[in-house]
């Protein structure tokens, strides 16, 4: 993890760099503490679950955690630079399914051949992230404002474009994408693995990656410091609009089908990943190997829970007690 507010700190005229270089190594050892802690318990709950319900350890079972964890983590690693960089995005659910109805309708409907289809939906889903995070940058609208209204219009332009009825997508090839597996691995997995090489190498080895830390750290001082501030805001909503577009292809290979229903509440498992992983809401700090652990704590507690016979309404109850209760701990183990 990079913590760029004590870099930034650092290059101020007349304060100390061993303080600033003392608060750094403090920041990231808290961060250890949060994964290591989180590790520790998504392996107890792997080991009670295995224990107390056998299904659970088989080995179907596994591979189908991996992969519902997949279509979470792939928005997942945008949603963590979003969150670092001190916004939020609660579109995501209503974007993947409009982006699997956009690519039936150009393909079943309008003849469009499916690559095609789905370089179109990429870049519709590009365009409408970096337009939320524009009206963030230029206008100073918060993010939960421009995000939430897309939330809203998305949604209600899936149910539109399809008559709130699933538009076969008939290609058995294009299916392979959600239902197939390389070497016994699920696809989508491939894509959640490879999202995270990459995003992890963009937010620790680039100075895009910590830029996006500096501005949630503290914006002012980013921009003082040249950093673009509205560049970094409108491109990780960018990022994230690309990546939702995305997981609604597959989603969409996964259904064999553009569905206005699909994805609902995945906004919500999105950003509780996150935050379960151990990034802070206030922006600046947080890693994408704690995203990928709360991504699979939270599908693995939710396997369990259907597993166990636990009915939905219960299931929300826990996920919000969890999600609550690492909230809590990432502020007392992060406070100075």
């Amino acid at each position: 993890m990079i913590e760029d507010e004590d870099t930034l700190i650092d290059s101020v005229p007349g304060h100390p760099p061993h303080a600033a270089n003392v608060g750094n190594i403090a920041h990231r050892l808290r961060g250890r503490v949060n994964e290591a802690g989180l590790f520790g318990a998504g392996a107890l709950l792997f080991i009670a679950l295995s224990i107390s319900v056998p299904p659970f350890l088989t080995t179907a079972n596994l591979l189908n955690v991996l992969r519902d964890s997949a279509f979470v983590g792939i928005i997942a690693w945008g949603m963590t630079l979003v969150l670092v960089g001190g916004e939020i995005d609660i579109s995501p659910g209503p974007a993947v399914a409009f982006g699997g109805v956009l690519l039936a309708v150009l393909n079943s409907t309008l003849g469009l051949p499916l690559p095609i289809a789905a370089v179109a939906v990429l870049l519709m889903g590009t365009l409408l992230g970096i337009g939320a995070g524009a009206i963030r940058a230029y206008l100073n609208v918060p993010t939960f404002i421009t995000t939430l209204t897309l939330w809203l219009a998305l949604r209600g332009a899936a149910e539109l474009l399809s008559d709130a009825l699933p538009i076969p997508i008939a290609n058995t090839d294009f299916q392979v994408l959600g239902n197939g597996s390389v070497f016994g691995v699920p696809v989508p997995v491939v894509f959640m693995v490879a999202g995270f090489g990459f995003f992890w190498f963009v937010s620790a080895r680039t100075s895009f990656g910590r830029s996006i830390y500096a501005v949630g750290g503290n914006s002012e001082a980013a921009r003082l410091s040249g950093i673009g501030v509205a560049h970094i805001r409108t491109a990780i909503l960018g990022i994230t609009g690309f990546l939702s577009a995305f997981t609604g292809i597959l989603v969409a290979a996964r259904l064999g089908s553009g569905n206005s229903g699909a994805a609902d509440g995945l906004e919500f498992d999105v950003i509780a990943a996150v935050i379960v992983g151990g990034t802070s809401l206030s922006g600046g700090r947080g890693t994408l190997l704690g995203t990928a652990l709360g991504v699979l704590f939270i599908a693995e507690l939710d396997n369990g829970l259907i597993l166990i016979g636990v009915t939905p309404y219960v299931q929300s109850i826990i996920r919000g007690v969890v999600i609550l209760t690492a909230v809590i701990i990432n502020v007392l183990v992060r406070r100075d």
